[in-house]
């Protein structure tokens, strides 16, 4: 049986911090407990290999990301990934199944440097208004919030997530060392 989500605290549980740049950072902090979770690390992956699971190993089949990030011509992610979780084998869905650029490679990396990756128009090919829609509204972050299987959710729901990350933004963006 599954544990209860946990929450991510609201943007407003912030407002005590005075420093605004001590008050950036811990917004983003917050926000690294879905950064750096296993669901999101699986889809940055140091490598152009892909991992799995809470444990993050490396995919079983052996897949690469290929030049579109969707895998290799010859497999293609979509040749297992399809538009929804399939429970019956426990293989992920959705219909933008894919890699992010290896310019946004997380695994191995300090929150300051995901931080400051996000952040750099050339590594994450977004401005801050992309940005936020990533994380805010992109159905592909989203299935971290409904894995389904056995799969560990990402923290609190995209929502919150989304209100985090905005917060942090309005407020400077401040990166940790």
């Amino acid at each position: 049986m599954k544990s209860e989500v946990a929450r991510l605290r609201s943007p407003a549980s912030f407002a005590v911090i005075g420093d605004p740049e001590a008050r950036s950072l811990a917004l983003f902090a917050e926000a690294g407990r879905v950064i750096t979770h296993p669901r999101c690390m699986n889809c940055h992956p140091r490598t152009d290999r892909p991992t799995q699971t809470d444990a993050m190993r490396p995919h079983i089949p052996l897949v690469t990301r290929g030049p579109d990030g969707g895998g290799e011509p010859t497999l293609r992610c979509s040749t297992c990934h399809h538009a929804a979780n399939f429970e019956a084998s426990g293989v992920p869905g959705n219909p933008n199944w894919r890699l992010a650029p290896i310019e946004m490679a997380w695994q191995g990396k300090s929150l300051g440097d995901i931080c400051r990756q996000m952040l750099d128009p050339a590594r994450s090919h977004m401005d801050r208004a992309a940005l936020f829609h990533h994380m805010a509204e992109d159905e592909l972050v989203g299935w971290a919030w409904h894995p389904g299987g056995s799969r560990t959710p990402v923290p609190g729901t995209q929502a919150e997530f989304g209100a985090l990350i905005k917060a942090w933004l309005d407020s400077g963006a401040r990166c940790p060392a």
